[in-house]
C-alpha cells in the first residue's frame, strides 16, 4: 500500500468535519508550496492580524476589522 492510498484509507474512517480540517490543511500546504499564492496569504495575514487582547476589547476591534473589509483594505 503506498502513502496515498493508506492516507486515503484513513481519510475515508473520519467524521465530516474532521475530513474538512484535513482538507483546510492540505489547501494550507498547497498554498505554502506555491510561492505567489504563499506571499498573497502572508500579505492578506499581516492585514488581517487582530492582536491577542482581552474579550473587552474583541468587539472593538472586530468591528474596525470588519470596517477595514467594507472598504478594501484588506480581502476576505
Amino acid at each position: 500500500m503506498t502513502i496515498h492510498e493508506a492516507t486515503i484509507a484513513k481519510i475515508q474512517q473520519m467524521s465530516e468535519p474532521q475530513v474538512r480540517e484535513v482538507q483546510d490543511f492540505i489547501d494550507f500546504l498547497m498554498t505554502r508550496g506555491d510561492r505567489a499564492k504563499w506571499e498573497a496569504w502572508q500579505q492578506f495575514t499581516e492585514g488581517a492580524q487582530l492582536p491577542e487582547a482581552g474579550m473587552s476589547d474583541y468587539l472593538a476591534r472586530l468591528e474596525d476589522y470588519e470596517e477595514r473589509l467594507a472598504r478594501g483594505e484588506v480581502r476576505w
